[in-house]
């Protein structure tokens, strides 16, 4: 803790007098820490050069094998320890260049009980100590630090490692700090105070998410600090820092299991490439390693070698049939979860569908007899007992066959035709003799018919005897039986018409979205494959997006893991009107004395008039909390032609552009997106199209599709054609909340001849109108 007899400092001042003695401190730290990584550097190359001077290799008798041996471990050891030394030198290195500038932005007093004097403590992004131990700067993750984000001034409580500690509270000083200055400090009754989230929020966007550390908010430290639910579950209005508190809190989890938890222990599911792009310099900011990040698709999809996804976004192009939602929402169900297990159960006594197992194109172990195998043993044997035991026995018949296969005419043909240099490749040596010609010809012989039937071997490890395709299409026969169709809405032939298109799929490589979890489930379930014990942290980002199966997918592949799951169920853009009942379903999935519900209502993104806007949008609205930060009301332009529309829109930008505020143009599709960005080509006007979710965001005006834009921020927003014909129906009035709600100071919209009957329910003095 801080000297409990230093001088009160009340003035900036003072303060700044403070900062610049803790300054000093930490550029004499960074040069000692230099010096550390010269030396082990220097120390490196010392230890090589003696090794090769002076220690000789020699490998005569066992005395000096055994000497030679004990130099090389005694150098090996050397250089690990330098290795380390360099390691440790480096990594305080990178934290001391993060504090330099911008050393910490708080301050506490408090009076700890049982204790005779007052405590001081600044908090910043990591912890910092003078040469005598003496904390200077304390971790925002440390248990001390969380008073600054929870507690208003006088007794409050936090969590140690030794149970619950009070103390009283008699100052909470915020400071803005830039290039070790202090531009602004403010003391404040609050957990944070609003002048200093303010100054934060008014900040302009980037390409990157910044790190929310220094105005974290109580509800956001709730999730932050939450070790004990195996189901963290986040609802969150849009700009509520529901994204910026999950990064913060796998940087927390990394610290408090420091030892015990890696960052390749933790994943985070986000919604696209795009984002991942956005958050990557969040956690390296905070001098940790990025967690293991992919999107859904992603992850599902390298498990599919032979079968590519149909992309899911097609569907914002070319609108899905009555018909197709219907069999979608029944195959997205937890139901069709249970249904999948219920029929894996049956395949115990038969139906499995299988295939031969091929070598040099014939059949060589055949499906038939594989089947014989299978069914075999006794009704003990589940689904994973009998595909070992299948693999055991087939495995044994392959290698009984490798002797008869040595004496048939292909492989005497090949050895005939093997000159001496193919031959010396299956020798186990060069100079390797034998006893006589037959007993070399029978090396030879099953050396070829080994390395000839490796295929078959891998395919039987592979388990490529089943044949998943067929026992996929098989089970969507047989779902008729299983569930009552009607409860969906679905006659026999709708569904019968689905499955041919699966089928379809198939015969082209390919499966829709829906398919492919179901399809890998049945796959693990057939074949005994177990989850990924080793993960210990899963996250998912926009949730609403998520199907209830793709959920229990997910807990059944990662057992031991457990989830934080946040979204905005006001955002679903993929799944639509399932969101409303997904938070439910989830639960199911979870023991309920272990699950969590945090409810975050205040969004800070974006304007109070935009905030008021969006928020009239939806009919649940009054959910969600303004932060009283000023700005321009939201306009609406309606124009009757396609070229006033776009003479608007270059205008628009312009004026943008003069208030120095980036600007992404939203689209409903990629087509309308490629068409806005040829036109202010054509105007000269600089604009990057956003085109796939694997290209990055630039700087500069954006045109991207809506569903690129989950989870992104902006300084301006401008909605392309929110015209009642673009937007007809309550199907898009999700869609529109989620893109309106991506703009943080100043949000247009443009409609040709009438704007969308979403709008109707928004009053008049939420925007102007053009």
């Amino acid at each position: 803790m801080a000297d409990s007899h230093e001088p009160i400092r009340n003035t900036q001042a003072a303060e700044q007098q403070y900062l610049d003695d803790v300054v000093q401190k930490i550029g004499q730290a960074q040069k000692k820490a230099q010096v550390s990584i010269d030396q082990a550097a220097n120390d490196e190359k010392s230890i090589n050069k003696h090794f090769g001077e002076e220690v000789k290799l020699n490998f005569g008798d066992y005395s000096t094998n055994l000497e030679t041996a004990l130099s090389i471990h005694q150098q090996q050891q050397m250089l690990a320890e330098r290795e380390n030394s360099w390691q440790q030198s480096t990594r305080r290195l990178n934290t001391l260049n993060r504090l330099i500038d911008n050393p910490y932005f708080a301050r506490l007093d408090f009076h700890e009980h049982g204790e005779p004097k007052r405590e001081t403590i600044y908090i910043g992004l990591s912890s910092f100590t003078d040469k005598n131990d003496k904390f200077l700067i304390y971790d925002w993750r440390a248990p001390i630090s969380s008073i600054y984000y929870d507690g208003k001034l006088g007794e409050v409580t936090y969590q140690t490692p030794d149970g619950e500690q009070s103390v009283n509270i008699t100052l909470k000083r915020q400071f803005l700090i830039k290039k070790g200055q202090i531009e602004s400090m403010f003391d404040t009754s609050e957990t944070i105070g609003d002048q200093m989230l303010l100054e934060v929020l008014g900040e302009k966007s980037s390409t990157q998410m910044k790190s929310i550390v220094t105005t974290i908010q109580k509800e956001q430290n709730k999730i932050i600090r939450n070790t004990k639910a195996d189901l963290l579950f986040v609802q969150g209005a849009a700009g509520s820092g529901k994204t910026s508190a999950i990064l913060q809190r796998v940087a927390y989890l990394l610290y408090r299991y420091r030892g015990n938890l890696t960052s390749s222990q933790v994943v985070m599911f986000s919604p696209n490439q795009l984002f991942n792009d956005y958050i990557e310099n969040v956690l390296p900011e905070l001098g940790e390693q990025n967690m293991v990040q992919m999107t859904y698709q992603q992850y599902v999809g390298r498990r599919l070698p032979n079968l590519t996804i149909v992309n899911p976004t097609t569907h914002f192009e070319t609108p899905q049939t009555e018909t197709a939602k219907k069999i979608s929402h029944l195959k997205t169900e937890l139901k069709f979860f249970k249904v999948l297990e219920s029929y894996s159960r049956l395949l115990e006594k038969g139906g499995m569908y299988f295939r031969d197992l091929k070598f040099q194109g014939k059949p060589y172990l055949t499906k038939e007899k594989i089947a014989e195998i299978y069914y075999s043993f006794n009704e003990n044997y589940h689904l994973a007992n009998r595909v070992d035991s299948t693999k055991e026995k087939l495995m044994h018949m392959l290698n009984s066959r490798i002797t008869p296969e040595t004496k048939k005419s292909w492989v005497s043909k090949l050895i005939e035709g093997m000159d001496k240099e193919q031959l010396q490749t299956l020798y186990d040596r060069p100079d390797q003799e034998f006893e006589s010609s037959d007993a070399e010809y029978k090396f030879l012989s099953r050396k070829i018919v080994t390395q000839a039937l490796k295929p078959v071997g891998k395919g039987i490890n592979r388990m490529r005897f089943f044949n998943i395709q067929a026992q996929y299409l098989h089970f969507l026969k047989q779902v008729p039986n299983l569930v009552k169709l009607a409860d969906y809405g679905l006659t026999l032939e709708q569904w019968q018409t689905g499955l041919e298109e699966v089928q379809a799929n198939f015969k082209n490589h390919e499966i829709n979205l829906d398919d492919v979890t179901p399809f890998l489930f049945l796959f693990d379930l057939i074949t005994g494959k177990n989850g990924d014990r080793s993960m210990r942290f899963i996250f998912i980002d926009e949730i609403q997006d998520y199907t209830p199966f793709q959920l229990a997918y997910l807990q059944n592949r990662f057992p031991k893991a457990k989830f934080t799951m946040l979204g905005d169920l006001n955002q679903a853009i993929f799944t639509r009107t399932e969101s409303r009942s997904l938070l439910s379903q989830v639960q199911k999935l979870f023991d309920r004395d272990k699950t969590e519900v945090v409810q975050l209502t205040r969004s800070y993104r974006s304007t109070k008039p935009i905030t008021e806007f969006t928020r009239a949008i939806l009919k649940n609205g009054q959910k969600i909390d303004t932060f009283e930060r000023e700005g321009d009301l939201p306009n609406v332009m309606v124009k009757n032609d396609e070229l006033a529309l776009q003479e608007g829109l270059l205008a628009q930008l312009k004026s943008n552009d003069e208030r120095k505020i980036t600007t992404a143009i939203i689209c409903k599709t990629k087509l309308e997106s490629e068409a806005v960005a040829k036109y202010l080509q054509l105007q000269d006007y600089p604009a990057t199209l956003i085109r796939s979710e694997n290209q990055r965001l630039a700087a500069g005006t954006l045109v991207i599709p809506a569903y690129l834009a989950k989870g992104l921020e902006f300084d301006a927003v401008i909605l392309w054609d929110l015209s009642a014909k673009n937007y007809p129906d309550e199907d898009d009035r999700q869609l529109v909340y989620t893109v309106a709600s991506r703009a943080m100071h100043r949000l247009t919209i443009f409609a040709k001849d009438q704007v969308t009957p979403i709008l109707d329910a928004v009053s008049k003095q939420l925007y102007v109108q053009e």
